[in-house]
């Protein structure tokens, strides 16, 4: 099947800015890819190194619950909670939601993309930002490629295209080549790598499945591209020290993009008491990250809009 007659499976297509890290409130288009290699069950965890004692409020929802009126209570993706234990995001790659998934051609969905566009803007002046999920996934990079090559033939070429991935996708020849094509084109428009590594004492993951600086070398090496290395805290002693061990061997694969801090927690609340130390007797997640001279992030459009699906 061509790849322009295929239909993908993704979350959500939303505007709204970009709330974390390097471009901290640029406008920015989204598109939210379904399926995910890591589950990162260990967010918010008292202990995420212990599965044992883990609790996942996504694993609890009955799906097929009714309303009142007799009718499916989840309907749409929007109508599902926020999920403050284990990942936010489950809804992008736990299979009990996929009938809650959207499905087009990357042709359907560029010009869905581009209908979320203010009237007076264009891809030239709103980022566009593929997220999960995992937008690096095999079946991804295949939708991504077909979804520029969409925009760039209606004239709609986007001028920065942010990847927010954890890391451990080796990339595709055909995407490797199309995206170092793409920085060298008229306009120099820049592919940004957000890659936010997933560490055992945070998120649950193990260090042999999460953590691939060969592969986040490798997207390193994309004409015009930037990056940068952005970590869940949640300001224990391990999780710092396994952040500095993680950066280490990152840096000797020739990754040198800065280092952003971001607390763990699905709210506003509990990112509160994750930053200021409210919850860990080892600190203030902020100052621990300034004194190593890191940057520190919040998830800003937390603040603005709380977690709802959407924005």
């Amino acid at each position: 099947m061509n790849i322009k007659d295929k239909e993908f499976h993704y979350s959500e297509t939303f505007y709204s800015m970009q709330g974390e890290g390097h471009y901290t409130g640029r406008p920015t288009v989204w598109l939210r890819y379904f399926l995910c290699n890591l589950q990162c069950n260990g967010f918010g965890q008292i202990d995420p190194t212990n599965p044992e004692k883990y609790f996942l409020p996504y694993q609890a929802l009955d799906v097929e619950e009714k309303d009142l009126m007799g009718e499916p209570k989840y309907k749409v993706m929007e109508d599902l909670p926020v999920f403050e234990h284990g990942c936010d995001s489950s809804y992008s790659w736990s299979k009990k939601f996929k009938h809650l998934q959207r499905k087009g051609t990357p042709d359907e969905i560029s010009k869905v993309l581009e209908d979320l566009l203010p009237n007076t803007c264009s891809f030239s002046n709103v980022h566009l930002c593929f997220t999960g999920g995992e937008p690096l996934m095999r079946h991804a990079q295949a939708c991504t490629l077909g979804i520029i090559r969409s925009l760039v033939e209606r004239d709609n070429p986007p001028m920065n295209i942010t990847f927010e991935t954890n890391g451990t996708q080796a990339l595709t020849d055909d995407f490797f080549q199309h995206f170092n094509w793409y920085g060298t084109t008229a306009g120099f428009p820049e592919v940004f790598w957000s890659v936010s590594p997933k560490l055992w004492t945070v998120a649950g993951e193990k260090p042999e499945k999460a953590i691939k600086p060969e592969n986040v070398a490798y997207y390193a090496q994309v004409n015009n591209c930037n990056g940068q290395l952005k970590f869940v805290a949640n300001g224990t002693k391990e999780c710092w020290d396994e952040i500095d061990s993680v950066i280490n061997e990152f840096r000797a694969a020739g990754v040198d993009w800065p280092i952003w801090i971001m607390p763990v927690g699905a709210t506003v609340e509990g990112q509160k008491a994750q930053i200021k130390g409210h919850h860990y007797e080892d600190g203030d997640i902020a100052d621990m990250a300034l004194q190593r001279g890191w940057n520190v992030s919040a998830r800003v459009h937390t603040y603005l809009w709380g977690n709802k699906i959407g924005v």
